[in-house]
């Protein structure tokens, strides 16, 4: 009886493997983009929440007459590394000195990169209201022989209010009440009140605008675990003025208080995230950007900073 497909052994070839390349050489990364990927993340309450994450697997090609890597394996590594542990310092390590224990005799150095929304319930500035807000963050962590390395970034937006265009409205709004009122008779309390409770009381206002601070930190090696919820409170309290979710209209005159009081260039805005940003101990290293999407121009202003970033 003659063997069927069925039940014969078939050694598939693998040219990864046993094939030449054409052109030898080392390859700085090799690996898998855009990975899609669930990420367990602790919650500071204790708990676990799980986004929907990108993920970029790399290692390095030291063979130069090797043709490719096993990318398949990086895939499988990411899949159970991922779906086994909140993400962490440890786990992140892990999941590279895996990359490379199985790439063995190709590659000494693994990178892992990934990106995903963390999601935060914000609370309303004075109504009892509660919102979600996402924050971008972005994960990347790197092993070689000189050891391990860990970046964490996130993205916040908040409101900016320009100084020089308050200034210039304040003056427009004494212009108008010397017109209004005069300087020769005595002033009335409630006729002024009622100026100022008037769309003419205020001929001008500031213009204001969303902003956005681009942030990323390089973590020590003493680093466990991820900070990305004491990251994004320093850099709002920092701003002072983080958009908000749900509102009443208690929390919007709360929100026009706190842009009125804490008026901001973009410079003003990266010197004092970079002072917060300084200040956590889990950090060696730190640079970010604020852009401040101006409704003056139809360009954006920007502010970039450092400190020991290589």
């Amino acid at each position: 009886m003659s063997p069927t497909r069925e039940n014969v052994v078939r050694i598939m070839p693998d040219i990864a493997n046993e094939a030449r390349p054409v052109a030898a050489g080392q390859l700085a990364w090799v690996g898998m983009g855009e990975i899609e990927a669930p990420v367990r993340i602790a919650s500071p309450e204790g708990g676990e929440t799980v986004a929907a994450a990108r993920v970029n697997a790399f290692v390095n090609l030291h063979r130069p007459d090797v043709r490719g890597i096993h990318m398949s394996r990086l895939y499988l590594h990411i899949d159970r590394h991922l779906a086994a542990e909140p993400l962490s310092a440890a786990s992140l390590r892990r999941l590279l000195r895996d990359f490379l224990d199985s790439h063995a005799e190709l590659s000494d150095r693994a990178m892992v990169e990934l990106r995903f929304d963390y999601l935060v319930r914000r609370k309303a500035l004075i109504s009892d209201n509660t919102g979600w807000k996402a924050y971008p963050v972005t994960v990347a962590a790197t092993l070689d022989r000189t050891g391990f390395e860990l970046e964490l970034g996130v993205r916040v937006a908040y409101s900016s209010t320009c100084p020089c265009s308050a200034a210039l409205a304040r003056q427009l709004i004494q212009e108008q009440f010397r017109q209004d009122f005069g300087t020769d008779r005595p002033l009335d309390p409630d006729a002024v009140l009622r100026w100022l409770g008037s769309e003419q009381g205020i001929v001008a206002t500031p213009h204001s605008q969303r902003s956005t601070a681009t942030l990323q930190l390089r973590l020590t090696p003493s680093c466990v675990e991820l900070p990305v919820l004491e990251l994004i409170d320093s850099a709002e309290q920092a701003l002072g003025t983080p958009v908000q979710t749900a509102v009443k209209r208690a929390d919007e005159q709360a929100f026009a208080l706190a842009n009125g009081q804490n008026l901001m260039f973009c410079e003003d805005a990266a010197r004092r995230l970079h002072k917060a940003l300084y200040q956590l101990p889990q950090v060696s290293a730190l640079r970010l950007r604020v852009v401040h999407a101006e409704s003056l121009h139809a360009h954006d202003a920007v502010a970039e900073s450092s400190w020991n970033w290589s």
